[in-house]
């Protein structure tokens, strides 16, 4: 929400800090600041206002009310605390068809306005805040949307079908398959039974998209002389819905969809209608108003107690009054704290830790002393954790590296309602094969770790349906995989160092699921057949690990053997080798020996890698040739 700092001026008076101090204020009381600039020559501020306070806070006077908040002032002027005095209107008829979709629905028409330019505080106003000025009732109209945060329309009066009486007639309903509407913009919406528009209740023309735009049918024109002005409260899952399957997203829409009090409409006419008449004169021939604006206050109890123990404050009764006195409409004593009631403008206030949360707020966060909690002996041991560290433990002491992998597929058997892509509309109901992908995609890097295999494992959630619907589960999955391509005998063999590993560690016998080298249990089935254990085991000699960030380019492997006389070690040979092979060498390896007439022939595989791009043939065969080069000068022989 984008604030031209002296627009608040008109709410607060002199009581307005400057943009400075209001950009401090906010940050550590309400909101963050995303950027103060000088736009047109006005100071704006970026507001990020949270979702829990757009209803009120997504305008001028709701920041104003905030400052007001936190400066403990009252405010200069209020128009959501004046009066409304406006005479019954004769010249036109409302008519909501679908009260669930409009519970309020108000109306004015202006006689005699005179559309023109608008004056230039008004321009520089809307400038300041990205909107181009179109004239001066479309301009009030947009600024008493940012003002209060309540969205107005003005249609052409004289454009509206009249019955035999003479009145016009505005009707909000569905619309209808084969009905359409042309926006503002010039763009061509087909309607249906899901959008609701006002309509011309006497020709059937739709007149708008309700809550997001207006039509073209009833458009001001520099000709226009007898204007109707619109304000209602349209219900915001609706508004939501049409703007984005219609992809037409407004500022109105935005406002509407986080639903503004049913209250505010006939503010936001009155508003409207006194400044055209200031800005473009005529007379107003009175409010219609259908619906109704009836929303019981919200009146909760608010203990002292609860406040102090959940912000951990020791605030006095007095103290807290008085802050309580600055956020609600009504607070009286009770023997307990306080019976609060919000303003009707409110919609986050409803239950007792919404109170606290603006006690917090109001007084300060950053005036709560942090206070470390005593310490208490654990009374009982999360049985899942335990077992699941307890496992990770032994898998890991025998080779076994975790992985979390994803939970949504692109084919199982439970598919979601709103996915967010196609391609993990579904989630899994087996580990399997999530952990054969991971073996597949990663034994290409068994030389670059120094393994002849591959071997993972991952505790995780699956999902499966019962009769109550769909139920989660935790499972465990071990994989292993011993050559490049699809599955070896030799898998089963390392899969059993695995499963043997957790049978011992979990003193049980388990049953197993099998498949190509993966093996799966329902972990949580297991689990209820477990004692309960006791205490945590800690981490037995745990050595210091120093991460350092892997490189995103593959590794490239290449063996040389080696005949070399007796006496020579193999550790000497590769201190030589490594040395020779540096910086692009990061592993090597003795995979090979054995002796024959008094020397001894040694293998090494060598692995090269960049941190810096992709290395070629060409690259390590020329490292390679200098590491042959030093072993001829070694004397050892190149097999």
């Amino acid at each position: 929400m984008k604030v031209v700092h002296s627009w608040l001026k008109k709410y607060l008076g002199d009581a307005l800090p400057s943009a400075n101090e209001v950009e401090e204020l906010l940050t550590f009381h309400a909101f963050e600041i995303d950027g103060v600039d000088v736009v047109s020559g006005e100071t704006v501020i970026d507001i990020d206002v949270l979702p829990n306070r757009a209803s009120d806070c997504l305008s001028h006077r709701g920041i104003a009310r905030e400052l007001a908040t936190l400066l403990d002032t009252e405010m200069k002027h209020d128009p959501l605390q004046e009066k409304i005095d406006l005479l019954k209107g004769s010249k036109i008829t409302l008519n909501i068809e679908e009260e669930s979709l409009c519970k309020c629905f108000t109306a004015a028409v202006v006689t005699g306005v005179k559309v023109g330019e608008s004056p230039d505080w008004l321009k520089q106003c809307l400038e300041a805040l990205g909107q181009r000025s179109i004239n001066n009732v479309v301009d009030a109209t947009n600024y008493v949307m940012f003002a209060l945060g309540q969205p107005t329309h003005a249609f052409d009066f004289d454009k509206l079908e009249k019955n035999a009486d003479g009145q016009a007639n505005i009707t909000i309903r569905l619309g209808k398959e084969g009905e359409s509407l042309t926006l503002l913009s010039g763009e061509q919406i087909d309607s249906n039974e899901n959008i609701l528009h006002l309509v011309d209740g006497n020709s059937e023309a739709l007149l708008d998209l309700a809550g997001i735009k207006g039509g073209a049918a009833a458009e001001l024109t520099d000709e226009t002389t007898n204007i109707v002005v619109t304000s209602g409260n349209f219900d915001y899952a609706s508004v939501r819905k049409t703007s984005q399957r219609l992809k037409v997203v407004t500022d109105a829409s935005q406002r509407f969809q986080n639903q503004p009090s049913v209250k505010l409409a006939k503010y936001g006419l009155n508003e409207t209608v006194e400044l055209i008449l200031k800005l473009a004169g005529g007379e107003c021939d009175g409010l219609v108003e259908v619906g109704s604006e009836d929303e019981a206050p919200v009146t909760t109890s608010v203990r002292v107690e609860a406040v102090n123990s959940l912000l951990g404050l020791s605030l006095s009764k007095e103290e807290m009054s008085a802050i309580l006195k600055r956020v609600a409409y009504k607070v009286e004593e009770t023997e307990a704290g306080f019976k609060v009631t919000s303003p009707w403008e409110r919609k986050d206030l409803n239950i007792e830790a919404d109170y606290i949360e603006e006690v917090g707020r109001v007084h300060g966060l950053s005036e709560i002393t942090s206070v470390e909690p005593e310490k208490r002996p654990l009374t009982k041991v999360n049985k899942k954790q335990y077992y699941s560290e307890e496992i990770r433990k032994a898998l890991m002491a025998v080779g076994f590296s975790e992985v979390i992998t994803s939970s949504f597929l692109k084919k199982a058997k439970i598919q979601l309602q709103n996915a967010l892509a196609s391609d993990k509309s579904y989630v899994r109901n087996t580990l399997k094969n999530n952990i054969s992908a991971v073996l597949d995609a990663n034994f290409i890097n068994t030389d670059l770790i120094g393994r002849s295999d591959v071997r993972v494992f991952e505790i995780g959630t699956v999902f499966a349906k019962n009769e109550d619907g769909v139920t989660e589960h935790i499972a465990l999955s071990i994989g292993a995989r011993c050559k490049g391509s699809g599955y070896s005998q030799k898998d089963d063999a390392v899969l059993k160092v695995g499963t043997d590993e957790v049978e011992r560690v979990l003193n049980t016998s388990i049953e197993w699921s099998i498949e190509k080298g993966v093996a799966e249990l329902n972990l949580s089935a297991l689990l209820e057949t477990l004692p309960q254990p006791e205490q945590y085991k800690p981490y037995q000699n745990t050595p210091a690990v120093k991460y350092k960030r892997p490189s995103q380019y593959p590794a490239i492997a290449r063996d040389i053997a080696l005949w070399v006389d007796g006496g020579v070690e193999s550790s000497a040979i590769a201190d030589k080798l490594a040395l020779a092979a540096a910086p692009l060498l990061v592993r090597h390896d003795l995979f090979d020996t054995f002796t024959k007439d008094d020397r001894t022939s040694y293998a090494f595989r060598l692995v090269f890698q960049s941190n810096e791009k992709t290395l070629t043939d060409e690259e390590v065969n020329a490292v390679m040739e200098v590491v042959n080069d030093v072993a001829e000068a070694e004397g050892w022989e190149v097999r």
